[in-house]
């Protein structure tokens, strides 16, 4: 067994094991997780005793809840990236090598999974969530975007499925992520502890025993709306398309929408809409391009500040309204 201060590893049977362990910071990602990852999943590439890995986060709250933020955010206010642009390639580099793993790569998901969560599990091979699941990319909500291949996974799930949880920051439940293709299996908390053990005497064939039948996905009737009025192809007209929906479920995403930084919805929308002719690695070459341009935006830190160093809840976006934004200044972030 291995134990670094926030990632333990070791061999258990068939398999290698990855628990995230920084339970109290909801198992987030810092550069010394990703450089313990990526190091232990380079040496069981060749393990010839390892045939799986199993990752996992401490504590019943969180899978992983995402990225460093405050670190990012203090990185970018220095004026000096340098150790952002290198957390943010080593981070891209790792959910390369866990889309790419020639071995079956099993995330166990149990409580929060955003963000960072996302990139250290659902570009594996199995993504096995329980009950008290949340999946999410609320990047908007801080003045970000979904990262960590987020602008390849999101444009690649169901009808505009995608586009509505990046652009609202919506979270789904263990079972709704399996209807919507981001986890492959649904296992309750009751037996998710059995079902890791049996992973170490059996491999992946312990997988289909503990695979439950999925409740409804709670928003099969939403579908409909959710595809018409997030296909529009530029944001006030998804607004207009809610307004003119009128349903309960329409103005909640409206709330989200005015909640969120109205220039990060303008990126983001631009950001999904090109993920969806590219590859993840250019994906990832794409999104770690827009780090770049996005992070200089205030919008950033202020939706850091106001989510995770203050937590007052109320950022002062600039501009404040999505009717103010220039999509021009939107574009010539991308480049030419």
């Amino acid at each position: 067994m291995t134990i670094e201060d926030t990632v333990i590893t070791s061999r258990d049977g068939r398999i290698g094991r990855i628990v995230l362990n920084r339970p109290k910071a909801l198992n987030a990602l810092d550069l010394g997780m990703l450089r313990a990852c990526a190091a232990i999943l380079e040496t069981w590439r060749h393990d010839p005793h390892v045939d799986a890995v199993v990752i996992e986060g401490a504590g019943d709250r969180a899978f992983c809840a995402g990225g460093d933020i405050r670190f990012l955010r203090d990185g970018q206010l220095s004026g000096d990236r340098t150790e952002v642009d290198r957390f943010f390639t080593e981070e891209y580099n790792l959910n390369m090598t866990i889309a790419t793993y020639p071995k079956p790569y099993i995330a166990l998901i149990d409580g929060i999974c955003m963000g960072g969560g996302i990139g250290m599990s659902v570009h594996g091979h199995y993504r096995v969530a329980t009950e008290h699941a949340g999946f999410g990319m609320p990047e908007t909500i801080i003045g970000f975007f979904p990262d960590i291949g987020g602008t390849f996974l999101l444009p690649r799930l169901p009808g505009e499925l995608g586009m509505y949880l990046g652009l609202t920051g919506q979270r789904i439940n263990g079972a709704d992520a399996v209807h919507a293709g981001l986890a492959t299996h649904f296992t309750p908390r009751a037996r998710l502890k059995d079902l890791s053990a049996a992973l170490a005497l059996d491999g992946i064939a312990a997988l289909a025993a503990f695979n439950e039948a999925l409740p409804p996905f709670s928003l099969a009737d939403r579908r409909a709306s959710i595809d018409h009025c997030f296909s529009a192809p530029r944001v006030p007209e998804i607004v207009a398309r809610l307004e003119a929906d009128g349903s309960a479920w329409a103005q909640d995403a409206l709330k989200a929408l005015r909640h969120v930084s109205p220039s990060a919805l303008y990126w983001t929308l631009l950001a999904l809409r090109r993920g969806r002719d590219l590859n993840l690695r250019d994906a990832l070459d794409a999104e770690f391009a827009l780090t770049k341009t996005t992070m200089a935006h205030p919008d950033f830190a202020e939706g850091v500040r106001a989510m995770v160093v203050d937590k007052d809840r109320k950022p002062a976006w600039q501009p404040a309204r999505i009717e103010d934004v220039d999509p021009a200044r939107i574009a010539a972030l991308f480049g030419p």
